[in-house]
């Protein structure tokens, strides 16, 4: 059990406070000054592996595999976030005005809010942190009430770095807490942008927070991915994908593969294959390193998919593979024939279940796909790339593969969702633009000739 400091308000204004003081030298810094700090932090959150692995395992149930991931995804997050540094970029534009040398900057905010959450910890903790800091912006991090050991490791990363004080602060809390702890927050006049990755109904609060103090805010919420297999797909790569998108992290992961539309002419062969290949995938202690799925998160998250499971089977629904489990450890379960009257058919399960839905045809399979109010990631598999192309446009999704899992992440890539599943992106350029402020500078370099 983790044992964390309990934030009062005061303690989460002081954090603010705190930030904004060390703001105006840390923005000041050059790109290589810049480049040097949040290099130094991935080597020594590369070293701090044990660690790390130890909290997430301790705090999350996570497995050895997943925590590994966290910590290299991450570290490239980081070193991609260092080669930004050089990339916060104005341009001159032509004006029309006789003499005017006009352009455009890009400069830091101030201070960055990022609210990170547990599932995937060190990466989004990371993600949260990582572009404002690279654009020259101090930021207060908010942690995770389930796990505060974990992203404190992250800020122990900076510190171990040698950053300059007060660039990064962290904030934990009571969850009784919570929302009065990150209201003040976002209400803290220093606090310039707000960054939140959770759930779509407490960002639909924050986002409220952040607009009734006019503060942007970017928003990575909940997703219901569609994974799509026409008739002409490659079964066994499309199986490998499925098995990988749906049950990494036993689920738990925003882009989780949660429904899998595949088209008549070749479902019964796709399902007897991906059953198979799901019954495959034990559950266990993660500590003891020899199963692929680890611990949910908590008995209320295993309770929430027993009840999807449930709710399936007794509507219809094929029990292909898995099953309800034993509390908090969950097998790889898959349900065939999933209909819209299904409660797993629209809520988020954020578990190790997927549902299977038959479609006619590919018209229908887009159709399907797109019936949800969600829009992270998505997928489409099929060896006509042209089509392919044309359902991924079709997508109401922030980002489509092309016969490749819906879980895919990489540090320089433009990451975001439509509709419930937020807006914004981080990544890469993509996330200079939500974390710095565009200003236009012009120099008169003629004596003026003005009709007043």
């Amino acid at each position: 059990m983790t044992t964390a400091s309990e934030s009062s308000i005061a303690d989460a204004r002081q954090a603010v406070a705190d930030a904004a003081a060390a703001f105006p030298l840390w923005s000041a810094q050059g790109p290589g000054a810049r480049r040097a700090v949040l290099s130094a932090a991935a080597d020594e959150l590369v070293a701090m592996a044990p660690e790390i692995i130890d909290a997430m395992q301790d705090e999350l149930g996570a497995t050895l595999g997943w925590a590994q991931f966290n910590i290299g995804l991450a570290a490239d997050m980081l070193r991609e976030a260092a080669a930004l540094t050089t990339a916060v970029q104005g341009r001159t534009i032509p004006s029309d005005k006789p003499g005017a040398l006009a352009m455009s900057l890009r400069v830091p905010a101030g201070v960055v809010l990022g609210i990170a959450p547990w599932n995937a910890p060190i990466i989004l903790g990371v993600r949260a942190i990582a572009t404002p800091l690279a654009c020259g912006n101090t930021v207060v991090l908010k942690a995770s009430e389930l796990c505060p050991r974990t992203h404190g490791l992250i800020v122990e990363a900076f510190r171990r770095s040698g950053a300059p004080e007060g660039i990064l602060m962290l904030v934990t809390n009571d969850p009784a807490e919570a929302a009065e702890v990150v209201g003040a927050l976002i209400d803290e006049p220093a606090v310039r942008r707000v960054n939140f990755t959770g759930s779509t109904a407490v960002g639909r609060v924050i986002a409220q927070r952040a607009a009734a103090n006019l503060k942007p805010a970017l928003l990575e919420l909940g997703g219901k991915a569609p994974f799509i297999v026409l008739e002409d797909a490659d079964i066994d790569e499309a199986v490998t994908a499925a098995r990988f998108g749906a049950f990494m992290n036993q689920g738990q992961i925003c882009m989780s593969t949660e429904r899998i539309i595949v088209v008549d002419a070749v479902a019964d062969e796709f399902v007897s294959r991906f059953a198979a290949a799901a019954a495959a995938l034990t559950a266990g202690d993660p500590r003891a390193g020899d199963h692929p799925l680890g611990a949910l998160v908590s008995d209320k998250a295993a309770d929430h998919v027993r009840g999807l499971v449930e709710d399936a089977a007794e509507r219809g629904a094929t029990v292909a593979a898995g099953g309800v489990g034993d509390g908090r450890l969950m097998p790889a379960t898959v349900l065939d024939g999933v209909t819209a009257d299904m409660r797993v058919y629209g809520e988020e399960s954020f578990g190790p279940v997927v549902s299977v839905i038959r479609a006619r045809d590919l018209e229908d399979a887009v159709r399907i796909a797109n019936d949800t109010a969600y829009g992270l990631s998505s997928s489409v598999f099929t060896r006509d790339i042209a089509t392919a192309f044309a359902v991924a446009q079709r997508l109401h999704a922030g980002m489509c593969h092309i016969n490749g899992a819906t879980v895919h992440d990489e540090a320089h890539m433009p990451f975001g969702g439509v509709g419930d599943s937020g807006y914004g992106r981080f990544g890469g350029e993509a996330g200079i633009a939500e974390f710095t402020d565009l200003r236009w500078i012009t120099v008169d370099t003629l004596p003026g000739a003005y009709p007043l």
